[in-house]
């Protein structure tokens, strides 16, 4: 593969997000844009930083984790918990679950009701307050690339489409668990960049961040490309 740096003038900005854990989509134009236009050659540089590039086809990018601890991270499984009660609130006020999340928008004025009806499952999130359910999970879908934040209406973005996946996937085990007469299955959740669970930050790739600053992976994986090319 050969690799034009000079061609990939979004490098920076592109890596700079990816490596702190953002999902990449059309609302950032041209660093979409380009990772589109130049897909092959951005997943070659970043494997030989020993990043894979997950090339979403419904239109959004992302890092995978080099390695998940032993704990389910705590956030995925929030906002997979939070995706899951999305689903069955629309679906209940008959509203089209898949046309709000993908593309659609919530209010902020929606979610007080939202957290009363569903205030057994929030709490073993450890969500009991608007301000928790704003803090540790709608702020982490913008911080994230998952959704938006337009003065109090959250519009939701293509990366929605992990956390559907697992909404579906554990839909049709439930169903299956229910005509063999089992018990509830537990809610799975996308691997996300792993967060430390002492600190309530974004969600970085903190092992890495702390060993390496990205300015310095980022120069040195460069550096390998140009050696790879003499």
């Amino acid at each position: 593969m050969n690799i034009d740096l000079k061609e990939m003038t979004q490098l920076a900005p592109i890596f700079r997000e990816l490596f702190k854990g953002y999902h990449l989509s059309r609302s950032e134009p041209e660093p979409y844009a380009q990772l589109s236009n130049l897909q092959d050659q951005y997943r070659a540089l970043f494997k030989a930083l020993g990043f894979e590039l997950v090339c979403d086809p419904r239109g959004f990018y992302y890092f995978v984790p080099e390695q998940m601890g032993a704990q389910v991270n705590k956030t995925a499984q929030r906002l997979a918990l939070f995706t899951f009660i999305l689903v069955e609130h629309l679906a209940d006020q008959g509203r089209d679950p898949l046309a709000v999340l993908d593309g659609g928008s919530l209010g902020r004025d929606e979610l007080p009701a939202l957290l009363d009806k569903y205030r057994d499952l929030f709490q073993q999130a450890e969500v009991t307050t608007q301000d928790e359910l704003e803090e540790k999970i709608i702020r982490r879908l913008t911080q994230l690339g998952f959704a938006e934040d337009s003065n109090g209406v959250y519009r939701f973005l293509p990366p929605m489409h992990r956390f559907l996946d697992v909404c579906l996937s554990v839909q049709q085990d439930r169903d299956l668990a229910a005509s063999l007469h089992s018990s509830d299955l537990p809610l799975p959740a996308p691997e996300l960049i792993a967060e430390d669970e002492d600190e309530d930050d974004i969600i970085l790739i903190e092992e890495a961040a702390a060993e390496e600053p990205e300015e310095d992976a980022l120069a040195r994986a460069i550096a390998e490309e140009k050696e790879l090319e003499a």
